[in-house]
């Protein structure tokens, strides 16, 4: 059986090894001239860390990428407001969270792809057919491919979903997004390299990522109108306008960013959709679920996806039973992460002192439900899907 697979970021990539692990061939087309290594920092949870285990790639993951002790919540005077402890986590689901840069993890599946993989850049997806016993795919360089199944690991933004639901569109979640990667001296930043901490304040949300060799990961997400333009012009020096006056190590952080690259992004959601399979076509990742950042799950819930169509195809007496599975076991579960996110997006960003005083205040009792969530997130039985 071969699967044609549209993408070739995370998702896309962790699909090929995954169905290559249970003998499938795969292509993967990327519409970018060469495979995109850019982009910022992400976090990795337990759940898409053990994913990363059963791929091959969960070794090279720990040598490249950071694991917390902490995950913080602070006012914007530096007042704590929540303090999850890592361990426990690690102890309960047997793997631990991971920061990592995005270019860096897109090198480790490349890695644990190896040389077999066929990966072609360069081919912009234009149209697909299917029948009975298998689909076509169109280029628009005039050429085509055949296989048994068209996985659509193409982003928010997918032609392939586009084609299918053309009523479904992205949605703007109200704030904007300025992230870096810069590098660090850990011995002159008023910073413990070991904890990642979110700051909550009436301008806005600022995120304080560590990574591994000397870098840190920061991001910045201020209410605003969709697509402003003015936005788009922003530097760190207008940013330090905007979180100057927020607690250390924030201000020189952004001083020291003055010269790098930022990256800008209005943050999309996708509404949840009641299915991701359609005949023999395969909706994966953003292209299937795209969810608000902030509960670092959009890359995971694409890495889940990867092991659980594969198990399915590998377990399943027919590959239409197959793809019914998946799709009627994702669409419910990252439905519910999406919610989820989303919520906990309106919450961190409040701007009226009312709201953001009762929010302060309430913030210390909310041990419980953070561990609920981090329960429903992380619990997912993946064990023996590929085998």
């Amino acid at each position: 059986m071969k699967a044609i697979i549209i993408g070739a970021g995370i998702g896309g990539l962790c699909t090929s090894i995954a169905l290559r692990k249970i003998g499938l061939q795969t292509v993967v087309y990327d519409k970018r001239a060469e495979l995109d290594l850019g982009g910022a920092g992400l976090g990795i949870g337990a759940n898409a860390v053990r994913a990363l285990q059963l791929l091959g790639a969960g070794d090279q993951l720990f040598q490249v990428g950071k694991t917390m002790r902490s995950v913080q919540i602070k006012s914007e005077r530096g007042k704590l407001l929540s303090d999850t402890k890592t361990a426990p986590i690690s102890r309960k689901f047997g793997a631990d969270n991971v920061n990592i840069d995005r270019a860096k993890l897109l090198d480790v599946l490349l890695s644990a792809a190896g040389p077999d993989h066929r990966i072609q850049a360069n081919k912009r997806c234009v149209r697909f057919e299917q029948s009975a016993c298998g689909i076509k795919v169109w280029f628009a360089d005039g050429t085509s491919e055949e296989g048994d199944i068209l996985i659509a690991a193409d982003g928010i933004h997918s032609v392939i979903r586009q084609t299918l639901l053309p009523q479904t569109k992205p949605r703007y979640a109200g704030y904007t997004c300025w992230r870096s990667v810069v590098p660090v001296d850990w011995s002159r930043l008023n910073y413990d390299p070991d904890v990642f901490t979110e700051t909550w304040g009436r301008n806005g949300r600022f995120g304080l990522v560590p990574l591994a060799s000397g870098h840190i990961y920061w991001f910045a997400c201020l209410n605003a109108k969709k697509a402003d333009p003015r936005l788009a012009q922003f530097t760190a020096k207008d940013l330090a306008k905007q979180f100057g006056h927020y607690h250390e190590p924030i201000p020189q952080l952004l001083e020291n960013s003055c010269s790098g690259l930022l990256l800008h992004h209005d943050i999309l959601f996708l509404p949840p959709l009641r299915r991701f399979t359609f005949g023999r076509v395969v909706l994966l990742g953003d292209a299937a679920h795209a969810t608000t950042p902030n509960m670092g799950q959009g890359a995971g819930q694409a890495i889940e996806d990867a092991i659980i169509l594969a198990g399915h195809i590998r377990h399943s007496p027919s590959i239409e039973t197959a793809l019914e599975r998946y799709s009627k076991q994702r669409v419910k579960r990252t439905a519910a992460i999406t919610k989820m996110s989303n919520l906990v997006g309106k919450i961190a960003q409040l701007n009226l002192p009312a709201a953001i005083a009762l929010r302060n205040a309430l913030m210390p009792a909310t041990g419980k439900l953070v561990t609920r969530q981090l329960d429903y997130l992380y619990h997912i039985d993946l064990d023996g899907l590929l085998k």
